[in-house]
């Protein structure tokens, strides 16, 4: 798996403590256009916190938080097939046997009747390195993945 290259200033390794929690929405809405394909990031701010969605290659991602204390956390994810599928014994084996070697802290799991490529953690001492990270894991894992599982197992 490629990952893309992303800038110098988001590879910090300095956690996001409690002063620069703020600081956290600016990391990823920059994180978001360094990625974002089609310039289509849109982002949604309610009391339930932020979600974004952007488009990586041929997937829609999307990133949440549910507020800005450490208390909170991050979930980043993205659809590559919906379900039913074909073969879902041969589906679900493969699946797993990525999650064991292949997906790196995100995993593949099912949502809505659709397989996701999903990871989330609290966001105390979230470091801009690891959060740039983490969306790039999850947007690239599920591009590469959505069109061969799509292909093989798709109705």
């Amino acid at each position: 798996m490629t990952l893309p290259s992303l800038s110098s200033d988001l590879t910090t390794n300095q956690p996001i403590d409690q002063e620069t929690t703020s600081d956290l929405v600016g990391v990823i809405e920059t994180v978001i256009a360094s990625l974002d394909s089609g310039q289509t990031a849109m982002v949604n701010h309610s009391e339930e916190g932020y979600l974004w969605k952007f488009k990586y290659g041929t997937v829609e991602v999307f990133v949440q938080i549910t507020g800005l204390s450490e208390d909170d956390t991050l979930m980043v994810w993205a659809a590559v097939l919906k379900l039913p599928a074909k073969d879902e014994p041969k589906l679900m084996r493969q699946l797993l046997e990525k999650n064991w070697s292949d997906t790196l802290e995100a995993r593949f799991g099912i949502v809505n009747n659709e397989v996701v490529v999903v990871t989330n953690r609290s966001i105390a001492d979230l470091s801009p390195s690891e959060l740039s990270r983490t969306i790039t894991i999850v947007a690239t894992i599920a591009d590469e993945s959505d069109e061969p599982l799509i292909a093989e197992f798709g109705t």
